[in-house]
Order: structure tokens, then sequence, then C-alpha cells
């Protein structure tokens, strides 16, 4: 480690010589014709999620060994550009190193339909490490003495132009994962747990796309609305359905609109006047001002229309569990609960929930019952599969 520390400790506040900003089509080939040298690149992105209704991807960071790479989806004549990196992607023989990769993956399916393939994901190795600090800040500030300028996190990165901290940022989240990824293969192959890691990698690669669209029964996610009255419901909704027009209108995160809570506690205490609204918890005189009457009026919508059944949402696919299946789940919990303390890692480092809800379910008897009910991987059904058919019986 200390060899690692005096390496940064020459480099701390360096990145490459310059980062290379791509913001053409023929700027994407030539960087596309030298990733092709490559068998290792860092990849990251940068949302607007915080800024916009729906959100995009705004910047895509590549570093290789020697240069950091900056591309611009957003500028007008790239987007078949960054479409042509799929081949990138989908390349098994280019390992493309992410730190949280499933948020990055998500959102390149969603807007590029990108294919992964051959994915490293450093807080998953930092996890599966036993690491206590997952964050990239955290571990290259533990690991490399590297400090990040964590404002930056939260910024506009939609917003054109960009200023020098969002670029110096933006480069420095790639330009130290390969080294890191270095490091984290000499400790997880000495731990015996490179399989282990792989495993959970190649489980990233089918991550699902997060959709764009507006789904008008989400209300019924809001923490609370459950336990709510029909005429509340309906209050619920109908708020609900404003928010959104006005953030979609506004081009807002709907949380920047009006945020669930609030819409939760109009619903619970059915405000008639704005100096009502003005009294609860939360509401700001600007809120009032742009969206008061709008407010009253969708009150006024729901108590005239009350919900009186619960609306419709898409099955998650999860059966519920009968008794003698929430029991088994209960043991399966505490044995996972054991193991990870003995390996010093997170529960779910052990298995996922997922796992251990289809075996309590479906009480395979057998280790290939148990990984075809639960798609419990190979390397873990060899780990720990005779140890859930036992904490089952």
């Amino acid at each position: 480690m200390s060899n690692y520390m005096e390496h940064y400790q020459n480099k701390k506040n360096k990145l490459s010589e310059a980062i290379t900003w791509i913001a053409t089509p023929s700027a994407i080939e030539l960087l596309l014709e030298r990733i092709g040298y490559e068998t290792l690149i860092a990849v990251d992105t940068e949302s607007d999620s915080l800024f916009s209704y729906f959100e995009k991807v705004c910047l895509l960071q590549v570093s290789t060994r020697e240069m950091d790479y900056i591309i611009d989806p957003l500028a007008s004549s790239n987007a078949d550009g960054v479409a042509s990196l799929a081949t990138v992607f989908a390349d098994e023989q280019i390992e493309k190193i992410f730190h949280a990769a499933q948020y990055d993956i998500s959102c390149l399916k969603r807007d590029y339909h990108f294919e992964f393939r051959n994915i490293f994901d450093t807080m998953i190795a930092a996890r599966i490490l036993g690491w206590k600090n997952v964050g990239l800040g955290s571990v290259l500030q533990e690991r490399f003495g590297i400090v990040l300028n964590k404002k930056m996190q939260r910024t506009n990165w939609g917003h054109r132009p960009l200023i020098a901290e969002q670029i110096d940022y933006a480069g420095k989240d790639t330009h130290h994962l390969i080294d890191l990824r270095n490091l984290q293969i000499n400790e997880l192959r000495k731990l015996g747990r490179l399989e282990e890691a792989y495993e959970e990698f190649d489980r990233l690669t089918r991550v699902q796309s997060t959709p764009k669209y507006f789904n008008p029964n989400a209300y019924w996610n809001i923490t609370g609305a459950k336990d709510m009255d029909p005429i509340g419901l309906g209050i619920l909704r109908e708020l609900f359905w404003f928010r959104n027009k006005q953030a979609s209108k506004e081009n807002r995160p709907v949380f920047k609109v009006i945020p669930d809570h609030v819409l939760l506690s109009f619903a619970i205490m059915y405000p008639r006047t704005l100096q009502d609204l003005l009294s609860i918890h939360g509401v700001s005189n600007h809120t009032v001002q742009l969206y008061g009457y709008a407010i009253l009026d969708a009150i006024d919508r729901g108590h005239a229309s009350p919900q009186t059944v619960a609306p419709y949402l898409p099955s998650s696919g999860q059966l519920p569990l009968d008794n003698d299946a929430r029991v088994r789940f209960a043991r399966l919990k505490n044995w996972r609960k054991q193991r990870a303390i003995a390996r010093g890692v997170d529960p779910d480092v052990i298995v996922s929930n997922d796992v251990l809800f289809a075996a309590a379910r479906e009480s395979p008897q057998t280790i290939d019952s148990l990984v075809a009910v639960s798609n419990l991987g190979q390397w873990k059904s060899k780990e720990y599969g005779e140890e859930i058919l036992k904490a089952m019986r």
C-alpha cells in the first residue's frame, strides 16, 4: 500500500497533460481508433437528474492509461457519434471500469441502447473486500491520498459552457480508476475473491434501463399513501398529476416543484385557503405564489372524486410468502447476517434479498434447483449453496 501511496503523492493534483474535449463525430472516430488498442478503459457519466424533468446523459468520460477524454453528448452534431461507441461497450476484449456502474449502465442503455460486456466495478470490488468506505472520494483519499472536489457533484451538467472546475472534476472521476482496479485485482486475488467479483460484474451487464415515462398511478408509492382514506387518496392523486404537468412544463424535477412529503401533508390536512397552505410545514411563500390557486383547485377535484380502490401498479413479480416461507426467509436472513459479520462485509454482499426471497418461497431441496429458482451464481452456489439449504431446514 505504501508504494501506491507514494506513487500518488507525486501526482496528487495532476490529470493527464490535457483533458481532450470531444464534441464532433470526427473526434469520436479518432477516439474509437485510439480505444481499439486498449484492453482497459475507465468510464463514467454525468447526468442532470437534479435539474430537468427527464434526466439525460450530459457527459461521458473515458480514460485510458495515458489520456483522459470527455465526450459531450449535448453537442448538436454529436448524437450519432455517441451512438457509435456501442461497439466499445459490447466488446468482450475491452474491460470497462466504472465506480458504482449500475446507474451509469442504466442511463446509457436508456439513452443509447448500449449493450455491455466485460465490466469491472470498483465500488462492488471495495464492498467484496470489506472496505468500510466505498464512495469514490473516500476510496481515493484513503488508498492514494487523492482529494476530489465534492462540491461539483451536484452541479448542473446540462448547462453549457461548463466551467473549468466541472471539467476537472469530471476528468478525475475516471483518471484514477485503472490504478484503483489494479490495486483491487491484487487484493481480490490474495483473498480468493476474484471469481466472486467477476460474477457480480457480469450481473451488472443485465441491469435494466431507466424508463422515461410518467406513471399516473405512481402516487400509490408515496410513503403514507396506503394509509389514507378515499378522499385523502383522491386529493393526493390530483396533486400528483398537477405536479407532474407543472414539472414537465418547467422542465424541472418533480421534487423541486413540490416534494412528496408536502403533497402528502396537503392530502391529509385538506387546506382551503392560501393562508392554510402557508401554515403547512415545508411550504414557502414562493410555492404559494407560483402554484397556490392550482394546488387548491387540485385539492377540490380530489375531494369531489375520492379514490375508492387502490390504483393499479405493475407487479414486482414476487408472489407473497406464506407462513412457512416467512419462517424460512427469517432463518436465511439470520444465516446471512452471521456470515456477513464473519467476513466483515455488508449482508447483501453475501447474497441479495431477491435470492433469499426466492429460496424461501420455493424451498428448493438441491443446489441445482436453488440456482434455478433464485439465479444464484455459480461461484455463490459453490460457496454458500449447502449453507443456504441447511439454513432453510
